[in-house]
Parts: structure tokens; C-alpha cells; sequence
């Protein structure tokens, strides 16, 4: 399992006033038009040292690799443009010592980071201590900064956490970017798929597979609060719901579902997940409580009703339901109370998840034969279809309620032949359209909580 990563100190070179230092807008209905344009230098090193980190990477040429993590990171986003490293004119060492602001500014760059990697011994163990400073190249003043240590092998997620400071200084909004993605791996034709669990950092890397794909997995979702997950998996053709820790590798069985018709989820304070379960042919929606091993039936209709999701404040509740006649949208209060269907437009509404920020749901829909993912208000109004595919569903929000990750299935040649699961992000303003790169085939993603130290 993967180690947490241990910060042995950080520094704060700049503490942010009351007043938000934002240079970037947000308009969630037409996207940045003008990413600003960054320079991100390459963090040198200044004791140059050969000994071998992982692979052939070393103390010497480490801070490029952070740097290009960041600069990874941040262009992904749409919001801005990173510039060529070709064009920069001041050396690293001394820009991030002093920078000269009018050679930044003659190629058009209003924000600079800079940034410093050295080793360190503690206690007879190797360490890499890394400086990161926030330039305003209009301003000609340094806005933001810190400097930490940790163990060499971490220095993907160092990078990460810069990128995630960088963000919220330029945005106002927290960033997105030292989290991880759990998702199914998939491989092989599409009537024998073999199926795992399998992890990653949100940029693709560091991939890990958590189970061996001698059992069909489905639908893994992350706990808000920590690196927990539960996923549902067929035991001997039972549906069995587990939970499992990410960091030690610990599994437990939360129970057999033989009527169970959609996955688990968590609520937001991370003691119970709610499902819907079919009991004499027709579903309702249950809670149960992880703690006590109480199941309590939130629903009682006729009707279907399907893929339950909490709102960020666990007051409320969003699921399907076809009690309208055709699949729908609809909230409830988290004790079943004052059912609401919210929505109203053509087509057959599904997977409804509410965004972390608390302001929308998202959700995929299906008309004339298109899959689209899109997102609405908790009341229904204001719905926008973000993206439209042959097939696409499992919407899952980033941290900061900005990014929408779900997979796509295609077919891969031109007699429709052939059959591909890949992951796609897309922001909430429709643009920034991206295939999220993984080992093999993916589908059903789940986007974690920010990591913390």
C-alpha cells in the first residue's frame, strides 16, 4: 500500500490578508477564455548530487521533474498557459533569489514560480528539502510561498501540493490536484472483461491494483473523510459489499445484497452509505449504519427508485426514480421525508451526484439514443449538458467541485467493431474536454478528497 506521505516542517513565506489575491475569474458558463499566462522555472538544485532517488532519477535533475508536474497540473485546467521554458531569460538559481520582473514580462508572463531542491540527512536518513515562491511578475512582488521536507519518493506529491497552492492563490478556490482516483480496470473482450480495482494521483500516475480481477468488482467509491472505499463485488454470484483501506491494505465485508440493484455511497460524515435494494421485485432506498450494522428504509413506493447520493451536508438526498412514468430526478430529506421530483426536461434522467460545493447535481441523462452528462441546480433549474457521447455515465466530482470525471465507452474501428472504456474530465463549463490516461481500459471513477499531509 502506498505510504502516507510525512511533511517533517513547513514554512510559510507569505501568510495571505484578509483580501483574496485572485487574478484568475471563473465563469462556469463560458469557460476562461484567456488562460493567464505563467512561467514556471525549473527548480534547481544547489548541492548537486548523483545518488539515485527511483530509475535514473537524482537530486540533480529532480526539480525539473517537480516543475513539470506543476506545469502538467495547471495547464490540464484550461485556465492557464504555461509558457515555453525555451523562452525564459534568467536563469533558474537567480530567479528564484531575485527575479528580474522585465525579462518575465517581455514574454508576456504575469505569474512566475520558482523553486529550490537540496538533500538532507535526519537521523542517518536521506531527505529532500524543497522552496517554492509565487511571483506577481505585474506586481513585481512575491505573493505566496512555503518550504518543506520529506522523504525523496514523495516528490510527486510535492509537487501536487504546489500546484494545489498555486490554484487557490490565483483562483480564491481550493485546488484538486494532491488527490487520487480510484476506478475498475478493465482488459478483454466484452462478454469475458476481467475487472479490478485499481488506483491512481489524479494526473494518471502511480498506478496501483488493489484487487486481482479473479472476482467482478463494480463501482468503488471513496469515503469524504478519509482514504476509505466501498465497492461492490460478486462473491460466488452474490453481490458483497466491502470497505477497504487504501493505506493498510485492510478489507472487511459489510454484508451479502442479494437484491442489491445499484452501489453503495457514503454519507459525507462517513458512518453509514446509503443503496437502493430490490425486495420482492421492486427498490427502494436504505441506509445503514456502519458503526451499529442498522439498516433503516428511507423509501416505500411502487415505483423503482435507484442510485442514491447525499448532499454535502447530509441533509438531503438525490436519487432516480420512475414514479413519473419514466426515470427521473428527485431530493428527499435524508430521513425519506418530502420527496421532490426536480427534474423536468425530455429524456431519462440518471445517477444523480451532488457536487461537494452543494450547489449542483450532476448527472447522465439519455435522449434520441445520446449519452450526455450534465448538471443542474438542487431545485432543477439551470440544467446544462456538458458533454454528449454514443455512450458515457458515472459522473464523480473533483474536491472543489469544478471538474467532472466519468467514463466513455466507443467502439474502436469503422465497422463499429471493437469495444474501448476510457475516462474523460470535463470542467463545468463544457469546455476543457480531456481523456484522463490510464494503464488500460476504465470505467467508474470516483475522485477522492484532498490527501492533507
Amino acid at each position: 500500500m502506498r505510504k502516507k506521505l510525512l511533511f517533517i516542517y513547513i514554512f510559510i513565506y507569505f501568510l495571505k490578508s484578509g483580501v483574496s489575491y485572485s487574478l484568475v475569474e471563473i465563469d462556469i458558463t463560458r469557460g476562461n477564455l484567456d488562460p493567464l499566462p505563467i512561467s514556471v522555472s525549473p527548480f534547481y538544485s544547489d548541492k548537486i548530487s548523483e545518488k539515485k532517488i527511483e530509475g535514473n532519477l537524482n537530486i540533480a535533475n529532480l526539480g525539473l521533474e517537480i516543475s513539470k508536474v506543476i506545469e502538467n497540473n495547471l495547464s490540464k485546467t484550461g485556465l492557464f498557459n504555461t509558457l515555453d521554458r525555451e523562452s525564459f531569460l534568467q536563469k533558474p538559481d537567480i530567479a528564484h533569489l531575485k527575479p528580474r520582473f522585465e525579462d518575465w514580462a517581455l514574454i508576456k508572463s504575469q505569474v512566475l514560480i520558482t523553486g529550490k531542491v537540496s538533500s538532507k540527512i535526519i537521523n542517518e536518513k536521506d531527505y529532500i528539502k524543497i522552496e517554492f515562491k509565487l511571483w506577481d511578475v505585474l506586481g513585481a512582488k512575491m505573493v505566496d510561498g512555503f518550504s518543506l521536507t520529506t522523504v525523496p519518493t514523495n516528490w510527486r506529491r510535492v509537487g501536487h501540493k504546489i500546484s494545489d497552492k498555486i490554484y487557490e492563490r490565483l483562483t480564491g478556490e481550493s485546488g484538486y490536484f494532491d488527490t487520487r482516483i480510484i476506478y475498475v480496470a478493465e482488459e478483454g473482450p466484452k462478454t469475458q472483461r476481467i475487472k479490478k480495482l485499481a488506483i491512481m494521483d489524479q494526473d494518471g500516475f502511480n498506478t496501483k491494483y488493489l484487487t486481482l480481477g479473479n472476482e467482478l468488482v463494480l463501482t468503488p467509491r471513496f469515503n469524504p473523510t478519509n482514504q476509505m472505499v466501498t465497492y461492490l463485488s460478486y462473491f460466488r454470484n452474490m453481490p458483497r459489499v466491502y470497505l477497504l483501506n487504501i493505506e493498510t491494505g485492510t478489507q472487511e465485508v459489510v454484508g451479502d445484497f442479494p437484491g442489491m440493484t445499484f452501489a453503495p455511497r457514503f454519507s459525507p460524515d462517513g458512518k453509514k452509505i446509503i443503496m437502493s435494494l430490490a425486495k420482492d421485485g421492486n427498490s427502494e432506498i436504505w441506509v445503514r449504519n456502519l458503526e451499529t450494522n442498522i439498516q433503516e428504509k428511507l423509501t416505500d413506493h411502487p415505483s423503482i427508485d435507484t442510485s442514491p447520493s447525499y448532499s454535502p451536508d447530509g441533509k438531503f438526498i438525490a436519487f432516480n426514480s420512475d414514479r413519473s412514468g419514466y426515470q427521473q430526478i428527485y431530493i428527499m430529506r435524508s430521513d425519506g421525508s418530502k420527496v421532490k421530483r426536480i427534474s423536468f426536461g425530455k429524456g431519462i434522467y440518471g445517477t444523480p451526484v451532488w457536487s461537494p460545493r452543494g450547489d449542483l447535481i450532476a448527472f447522465t441523462k439519455l435522449h434520441k439514443g445520446k449519452f450526455f452528462i450534465g448538471v443542474m441546480r438542487t431545485d432543477g433549474t439551470g440544467e446544462r449538458l456538458l458533454t454528449e457521447n454514443f455512450y458515457q455515465e458515472a459522473p464523480s466530482w473533483s474536491p472543489n467541485g469544478r471538474i467532472i470525471i466519468f467514463y466513455r465507452e466507443t467502439k474502436t474501428d469503422e465497422k463499429g467493431e471493437g469495444f474501448s472504456a476510457k475516462l474523460w474530465s470535463i470542467d463545468l463549463t463544457g469546455y476543457n474536454e480531456r481523456l484522463v490516461q490510464t494503464e488500460t481500459d476504465a470505467s467508474d471513477p470516483s475522485w477522492s478528497s484532498l490527501l492533507g499531509n
